[in-house]
């Protein structure tokens, strides 16, 4: 099998790895993408029927592609999504391979070769620097004993969850209170289901301030923008879930202790479970007092900008005061007695790099990196949630981390270091 060879190899042509392309194709780079199904698959598979971003949609910005619909405030739908970023390559028409997986990247004297399962076969590439594009979720999460649930109960993760009538009649326990889990729980609840909810540590935030989307008020306050090194927390702020709210219906405030008041079944977190019987810690009352005090100190941000900077604004309002409270912590559930036909593990995913045989990860197996430049000369990773701030993760981000990688692509091309002379160790 012939190697073909090319200066820059991006892995993955979603909006990260055409956000790269559009710039070296800016710079004159000679590049190929490799994409594994469609630029937009992940959009059209892993969403469920309702959903909606959770960003306005002024914050839809990529290189050379930003929005400029009717309603800049407003929340895209799946298929909204879909069509956009299936629509950017047209714009550009950069050097993508679709149905091309990259199976394997080793480093070699010269650069890297990675082998790539193409639409007519097995291929062979030789480049001389690689943009890993992938992204950072990749296998859902799912607790190491829920095959010794009973077999009478449906499991679905949530990048599988389609809608309500996909899942059998009953009543369904979500597990996860996160973006995904607090939406898809809405979703079943508005849907007329029984829903039974485990929450984890997930804050939640006003959809709506002061006559502002919040989301917009934290971007003009410089939030998305903030080196994670910089953020309150530090790199830590890495590892926390994002906040809880939706765009559904124009969008709106995501409230647990009113479903729990309109009937959902609230618990803390889940810790264990076998047959129908499960067990949970008694963090139920923690978890929502906690989202409710970040709710109400993001608002208390926002006003304080707001007097700073002499903005003229609606006028604010008083703290969040519950709804609703739990009158004791849950510890158990019987699935059976509660009538609980299926389970959604929504709580979230990890990275899987493992077609990456070079030494640059964490004992978690995330990529070591300062703003998606790894220690292995040549080698970068992209469109991973805070590779360098919080709007990393989000189409606002993306292009700002972008440009920076291929500026580093563009200096060591200029400066003819061949990247095989840096140490770097294959990984096992």
């Amino acid at each position: 099998m012939s190697t073909r060879h090319v200066q820059v190899a991006v892995v993955g042509g979603g909006q990260a790895g055409l956000s790269t392309s559009w710039y070296l194709t800016r710079d004159g780079v000679e590049h190929v993408v490799f994409e594994s199904v469609t630029p937009a698959h992940e959009w059209a598979d892993t969403r469920w029927d309702n959903f909606t971003l959770v960003t306005p949609n002024w914050q839809c910005r990529l290189p050379g592609y930003v929005y400029d619909g009717p309603d800049p405030d407003g929340f895209r739908t799946r298929d909204e999504v879909v069509e956009w970023i299936g629509g950017y390559a047209e714009t550009f028409d950069p050097p993508l391979r679709e149905r091309s997986t990259v199976t394997a990247l080793v480093r070699t004297e010269d650069g890297y070769e990675l082998s790539v399962d193409g639409p007519d076969g097995q291929e062979s590439w030789a480049a001389e620097q690689v943009v890993v594009a992938t992204g950072g979720y990749h296998l859902p999460i799912v607790p190491p004993w829920a095959p010794a649930l009973s077999s009478e109960i449906t499991q679905v993760e949530s990048a599988a969850y389609r809608n309500a009538e996909q899942l059998p009649e009953g009543a369904v326990l979500v597990v996860g209170s996160g973006q995904s889990g607090a939406q898809i729980a809405e979703d079943l609840h508005l849907e007329g289901r029984q829903v039974h909810l485990a929450l984890g540590d997930a804050p939640r935030v006003a959809r709506f301030y002061r006559g502002r989307d919040c989301m917009t008020w934290l971007a003009d306050m410089g939030l998305y923008r903030a080196p994670v090194a910089e953020y309150p927390g530090g790199r830590a702020a890495r590892e926390k879930t994002n906040h809880y709210v939706t765009g559904r219906d124009g969008g709106r405030d995501i409230d647990l202790r009113a479903f729990a008041a309109e009937g959902m079944r609230l618990y803390g977190m889940l810790s264990g479970g076998a047959g129908t019987e499960l067990d949970f810690l008694p963090t139920l009352t923690r978890s929502l007092d906690a989202a409710d005090r970040v709710y109400n100190s993001i608002c208390r941000d926002i006003d304080r900008y707001i007097e700073h900077e002499g903005i003229e604004a609606a006028d604010g309002r008083s703290a969040y005061e519950p709804v609703w409270a739990p009158e004791v912590d849950p510890t158990s559930l019987d699935l059976a007695a509660q009538g609980i036909t299926s389970i959604v593990w929504a709580i979230g995913y990890r990275p899987d790099y493992r077609f990456v045989k070079v030494g640059v990860f964490d004992g978690t197996g995330r990529p070591t990196h300062t703003r998606g430049v790894t220690s292995s000369e040549g080698l970068y990773f992209l469109g991973i949630p805070w590779l360098h701030t919080w709007g990393s993760g989000r189409f606002l981000g993306i292009a700002a981390d972008a440009e920076h990688v291929v500026g580093s692509i563009t200096r060591l091309l200029e400066s003819g270091s061949p990247a095989g002379l840096a140490p770097a160790l294959e990984a096992s």
